[in-house]
């Protein structure tokens, strides 16, 4: 078992991180479930169709043993439930609820129940609390911690939305073993992520443990998962609304990963977690092309992200566009300054910053190159 502090200004709160934790939800969530218990009011829970399915009934039985009622909102899967009309839908039954300020939600599932739950708790009564159960492990090691909540738009991913810490996180690793590989992998994207932005070591360890993660090996997994989340802590707590570049290092892969999220249509062809991978790939060959990265560091990164089942490869997606299209979605990305960008780019493995004069034209160039190698059958790692 672990317990991390996210420590932020008169809002701390506990990440807890506990195999089987699930079991006993009652008496690890008993200060946000005891205003419930004591009106006799059903607990809001919001999941998807697959997470409910395979949680929801567990659940109800362990609240109610502690004389507690859950009331369900759920949401077709995938990014189509982070919606205006998904959101509208939401506050309206948590009104219809009663829900006050003084109660808080619970949100069972990936990053997208997690921010959907999260902007709409922000926004109601001007500001509802609320309980992050990530149940994979991109949630789990990420969208979880940290507060950024969302909604997407016909504009872009995540374009509206709104800082809102949770009051607790809640991570049984354990149901992870639910979670299918292709998801899991797509999370330990987000790990690897952690190791490549600012601790060589955990890259290294990851290098010689990431079978054991991908596993869901409990010892390796735990470590990967508390690891990842004490790091996301630290920076949140220095940085909490990205307005340092000491957040910023997290959307390391990002913004390649979210051109390729893009053009690709936000679907189950690119999982966000692939995407980044891929953008981190993307962004250590780019900082090799800078001359900040030695490019046997950069094969390294590029090695670790294939080794773990993720893409590492532009054109084995089958793009039908050039570095420009790829460009041109960069231009809607919500960190655009103006008419620039900042990228995430690479001094060493371990060491990330934010660089501020990076040529778009030399970006589409660098792509263009990536996919012309790729398609040649030259770009393997």
């Amino acid at each position: 078992m672990a317990v991390i502090p996210v420590a932020l200004a008169g809002r701390a709160y506990e990440v807890v991180i506990e195999q089987g934790l699930l079991d006993h939800i009652a008496s690890r969530a008993e200060p946000y479930l005891a205003p419930y218990n004591r009106t006799g009011r059903a607990v809001p829970f919001v999941a998807d169709t697959n997470t409910h399915a395979i949680f929801a009934g567990d659940l109800n039985d362990r609240l109610a043993s502690a004389g507690i009622k859950a009331e369900w909102f759920v949401v077709e899967p995938g990014e189509d439930a982070k919606t205006w009309r998904v959101l509208e839908r939401l506050c309206d039954w948590l009104l219809a609820l009663g829900v006050t300020r003084k109660d808080h939600v619970f949100a069972l599932g990936g990053g997208v129940v997690g921010d959907l739950v999260g902007f709409a708790c922000a926004i109601l009564k001007r500001g509802v609390g609320f309980v992050q159960i990530p149940t994979t492990l991109l949630a789990q090691v990420d969208s979880s911690v940290g507060g950024k909540t969302a909604i997407n738009t016909a504009a872009g991913k995540n374009l509206i939305g709104a800082f809102h810490q949770p009051s607790l996180v809640l991570i049984d690793p354990l149901v992870l073993a639910t979670l299918p590989d292709r998801e899991m992998r797509a999370g330990y994207a987000e790990v690897l992520k952690y190791g490549l932005l600012g601790d060589a070591a955990f890259f290294a360890w990851l290098e010689a443990n990431g079978e054991k993660v991908l596993a869901r090996e409990p010892a390796a997994l735990e470590h990967a998962i508390a690891s990842s989340i004490a790091m996301k802590a630290r920076i949140v707590a220095e940085d909490e609304r990205e307005t340092l570049d000491r957040r910023a290092l997290l959307n390391l892969g990002h913004t390649f990963g979210h051109a390729l999220e893009a053009e690709t249509g936000f679907s189950d062809r690119l999982l966000h977690g692939e995407a980044v991978a891929l953008g981190m790939v993307l962004a250590a060959r780019y900082s090799a092309r800078r001359g900040e990265l030695s490019a046997d560091d950069a094969a390294r990164a590029a090695r670790a992200i294939a080794a773990a089942g993720l893409p590492s490869e532009i054109a084995a997606l089958g793009l039908a566009c050039n570095g420009a299209a790829l460009v041109d979605h960069m231009r809607h990305d919500k960190k655009a300054e103006g008419t620039t960008l900042p990228f995430l780019l690479l001094k060493a493995l371990g060491e990330a910053y934010v660089a501020r004069d990076v040529d778009l034209s030399d970006i589409a160039a660098f792509l263009d190159a990536e996919l012309a190698a790729g398609k040649a059958g030259s770009g393997a790692v």
